[in-house]
């Protein structure tokens, strides 16, 4: 596994329950503010016990994919979790995670190699 993929699982693993991030904000906090696509994709490898579902594109909504049953999958298990849809998109000024509380920065010295 990469070292990039384990530095966004375990962020992602830090997005509570009824909250959502942006595979573009969660770049930004690694410090690659230019690599939402790079989250991306290490989101689509990610394993079972990350939860995936918390992370939408930057206007709220779930990206599109080949696998539409996934897409659906998403929406209910945010919903589940509290986080409503609105014409297809959660309201970030709402539901957006705000990172992890000021004054802990998130420890990855391997980020530094990349």
């Amino acid at each position: 596994m990469r070292t990039f993929d384990r530095a966004v699982y375990a962020l992602a693993r830090q997005i509570p329950r009824g909250r959502v991030a942006t595979y573009g904000q969660l770049a930004a906090i690694l410090g690659y503010p230019r690599a939402a696509r790079a989250v991306g994709y290490a989101m689509k490898r990610c394993p079972h016990d990350i939860p995936w579902q918390r992370v939408v594109n930057t206007r709220g909504g779930i990206s599109l994919r080949a696998n539409v049953g996934g897409m659906v999958t998403q929406r209910i298990l945010l919903e589940h979790e509290g986080v409503p849809f609105r014409r297809g998109r959660v309201d970030l000024a709402r539901y957006r995670w705000t990172g992890p509380r000021r004054g802990v920065r998130l420890t990855l010295p391997a980020l530094q190699r990349l």
